[in-house]
Formats: structure tokens, C-alpha cells, sequence
């Protein structure tokens, strides 16, 4: 196979229902673990994926969301002649949020997640692509948080057990709060403080696919998890 240009990865990325997430080329301090001249980012943002999650993996599964990652993009890596990452392997974990930074322009936001300027805090990145040869990438243009120009910040005021906005994410008073009667609204429609956030609001998750992985959550982290 000769080499594939950026376009080309964007199209076979979105025949799955992901999206390519932008790229670099790595150094040896950025701790790409495979040989790679560039590393392009997959991940989603907005419904989109949740609606082939929905076709095509078994929800049933324990981690129906990194297998159904795993299937796809194992598959896309080698029909692109790619080495493949993912951010749910480890311990010790890949440094995706760092690589993220080096791909597109997103930022750490109040509370914690990286947000986007056009997808706010609705995506995620669910692998990575390792390709030995170089491969053009587009401009990352320089560009600065949106949350530098939000004035009120109310994703720092809505939680309503304070578990984000001080510091480190308070994750027993969030589970805590998900599993009584009154965190069933952030239980069903996802987490309050995410959804006030302005930016984005085109890409907010369907009430279906935020339920999911707050009730994901609360398995982990709730009084009946671990």
C-alpha cells in the first residue's frame, strides 16, 4: 500500500462513526510506544457514534464501548498499514490528553476535561493511529480557550454537590449524590455542570447516550461499585 494522505484516513475514520481527531509528528520524548513518524488521533464528538455503538456492539458487554474501539479501529489500522493505541490499555496509561494538545486545539477546561472550541466538552478520543511514514497534517493554528472569554463560568457553579469547581474532581460526592433520588436528573441526562457549559451545544450528548455512561460511572464508583 503506498501512503495514505490525511483525506483519506478522515474518510475510512468516518466510515465507522468516528471522527480523525488531528495529529503530529512525535519525538521520542512524547512516549509514543511504537515505531511512528505520525500519530493521528480517532475519537468522536457529538451523537454520531453512539448511534453505531447502538448498531453494532453488545451493550451487554462489560466495556461494550473500548471492545466495540478496539473491533473497529484495530480493523482500519490495518487496512491502513498503521499501528493502533488506545487510552483504556494500562496501567501505566498513554499520554492522550498530552497528545490531543499536540493535535488540535484543545484546552483544559474549570473542570477538569479537555474542551474544544466547536465541540465544547461533548468528545472524546478513543485511539490512535501510528504510521511510520510522515504524513502531511493540517495546520494547527494557534487558538485560545473559549473558557478565557467566559465570563460567568457556570460549569463551576451548577454542580449541585460541589464535587467539581474546587480543585480536584470530588468523586465519591458525585457518586454519592447519583445513586439518591436527587442526582436522577444528571443521572438520565448527564452530568450538570458539563451540560452548562456554553460551547458546543450543538454536540450535546442524547439524554440515551449521557444516561449510559453515568450509570457506567456509578457502577465504578458508587456505594455498590468498585
Amino acid at each position: 500500500m503506498g501512503v495514505m494522505d490525511y483525506a483519506q484516513i478522515e474518510q475510512r475514520i468516518a466510515s465507522t462513526g468516528l471522527i480523525v481527531r488531528g495529529g503530529f509528528h512525535p519525538d521520542e520524548d512524547d512516549g509514543v510506544p511504537v515505531p511512528c513518524t505520525t500519530l493521528i488521533m480517532v475519537g468522536n464528538a457529538g451523537p454520531e457514534f453512539w448511534r453505531s455503538i447502538e448498531r453494532e456492539a453488545d451493550l451487554a458487554n462489560a466495556h461494550p464501548i473500548e471492545d466495540w474501539s478496539r473491533k473497529v479501529l484495530t480493523e482500519a489500522a490495518k487496512e491502513l498499514d498503521a499501528g493502533v493505541l488506545f487510552p483504556f490499555t494500562g496501567p501505566p496509561y498513554l499520554p492522550f490528553l498530552s497528545w490531543a494538545q499536540k493535535s488540535e486545539p484543545v484546552f483544559p477546561s474549570p473542570i477538569g476535561p479537555l474542551i474544544h472550541p466547536d465541540y465544547g466538552l461533548w468528545h472524546a478520543y478513543r485511539g490512535a493511529l501510528a504510521f511510520r511514514e510522515r504524513i502531511d497534517l493540517p495546520l494547527l493554528e494557534d487558538s485560545k480557550s473559549p473558557c478565557e472569554s467566559c465570563r460567568d463560568k457556570p460549569c463551576l457553579n451548577t454542580c449541585p454537590v460541589e464535587a467539581v469547581g474546587r480543585g480536584d474532581y470530588d468523586v465519591p460526592a458525585c457518586a454519592g449524590y447519583l445513586a439518591g433520588p436527587e442526582g436522577a436528573d444528571c443521572l438520565s441526562s448527564g452530568c450538570a455542570a458539563r451540560r452548562a457549559c456554553p460551547i458546543g451545544r450543538d454536540y450535546l450528548y442524547e439524554p440515551i447516550q449521557a444516561g449510559y455512561h453515568m450509570t457506567a460511572f456509578l457502577k465504578t464508583f458508587g456505594p455498590d461499585g468498585g
